[in-house]
């Protein structure tokens, strides 16, 4: 353990967690959802990536998209000419809507919670974008209105087992291949950070932690401990000033430690070129994944001279369906019970590092983050 303190301590008072292997996830059942009635649900926020969600939604062939609020006009034209949604005045009138079971949230992420908890203490189920929720305070909220609604909250993360990028990783990992995995870099950034305008919520260090660490950190933070399993560890620095226009960090440079020993680095660089990789270091090889292109290179170790790196076909398919999992996987867990992937539950694994690495900033500490099998609970 190190000396600096615990993020329960710091942050939260109580633990924070992440899903691992001790969990059981939910059943397939053996019948089929196409055979199941459709979903009545609303929706908040059908523009920007609201619009992705619609289309992910109409491909599954398990929603009928009733209503919808909206302050942009021009996004709730296309809700009601490609879904014949149509739109209220108020996240109220929403609410109130008779024979709802769901509501769609796709708006910024300092709303994500305040109207999750809304719409659960109506009595509707919801599905929340990611990230999670920018304040650490949230977590406790969202999960007590979980608790004293019996909702299912379903999270707008990546469903990593069917995702074949992640299959593919997981493949080369089991064989042998890179020997023992030794450590991990991953970087996740783009120059987004360079687009935001004064007053956006995107710039604010109140609303948005990290900068681009909660902007698509989470992301990769979601998919690291699919595959490497749960953080026992983390220190962080991060750096504020090479983009003037914002409050928000530029840059966020983590240093990750998992239960299994395993170590990591997370970089996220909100104003620079894209660059999405995922670099995997072995006894045996290594492995350089271009996690956007889906291009690799292995190294092979070998005495003398610098091994050469040669092209490596991953094992990739172009299966599509992964993109609908998680709204498919919400609607099973409702209609037969159980819990959805992903859950709450990887919502909060995914945000809490971002908090945690925030405070290791401020404070210059290596934190630690609880990870008792007891403290996870499903929903």
């Amino acid at each position: 353990m190190c000396d600096g303190p615990t993020y329960a301590e710091v942050s939260l008072g109580r633990k924070v967690s992440t899903p691992n292997a001790d969990i059981e996830p939910r059943r397939e059942s053996k019948g089929s959802a196409m055979s199941q009635p459709k979903m009545k649900i609303g929706m908040i926020g059908v523009g920007g990536f609201g619009g992705y969600r619609r289309a992910r939604l109409r491909e599954t062939g398990l929603f009928e998209l009733v209503a919808c609020f909206d302050r942009n006009p021009a996004a709730l034209e296309s809700a009601l000419r490609e879904d014949g949604a149509r739109s209220v005045e108020s996240v109220e009138q929403l609410l109130s809507i008779p024979g709802l079971e769901g509501i769609v949230i796709s708006t910024g992420v300092d709303s994500h919670v305040p109207l999750a908890v809304k719409a659960m203490d109506a009595g509707l189920h919801v599905f929340v974008e990611k990230p999670l929720c920018g304040r650490a305070e949230e977590i406790e909220i969202i999960r007590a209105a979980r608790e004293r609604s019996g909702k299912v909250v379903g999270l707008g993360h990546s469903h990593n087992p069917s995702n074949p990028m992640v299959q593919s990783i997981q493949k080369v990992l089991e064989d042998g291949t890179l020997g023992t995995l030794v450590c991990y870099e991953e970087n996740s950034s783009h120059s987004g950070g360079l687009e935001i305008k004064p007053g956006e919520w995107r710039g604010l260090r109140d609303r948005n932690p990290g900068g681009m660490l909660l902007q698509c950190g989470v992301h990769s933070l979601h998919t690291l401990l699919h595959l490497f399993g749960p953080l026992s560890q983390l220190s962080c620095m991060l750096r504020y000033d090479a983009n003037p226009n914002t409050e928000t960090a530029d840059a966020a440079n983590v240093i990750l430690r998992h239960t299994s020993g395993l170590v990591g680095t997370l970089n996220c660089y909100h104003v620079t070129a894209y660059c999405h990789a995922l670099r995997l270091f072995g006894t045996k090889a290594n492995l350089y994944i271009d996690t956007h292109t889906r291009q690799a290179e292995i190294q092979y170790r070998d005495r003398g001279p610098v091994e050469p790196r040669i092209p490596f076909e991953m094992p990739f398919t172009e299966d599509k369906s992964h993109n609908h999992a998680n709204v498919t996987n919400w609607y099973r867990a409702i209609r037969e019970g159980g819990s959805p992937d992903p859950s709450l539950e990887h919502g909060i694994a995914a945000v809490a590092p971002v908090f945690a690495a925030e405070r290791s900033d401020e404070t210059g500490q290596t934190i630690a983050l609880e990870s008792s099998a007891e403290t996870v609970r499903v929903g």
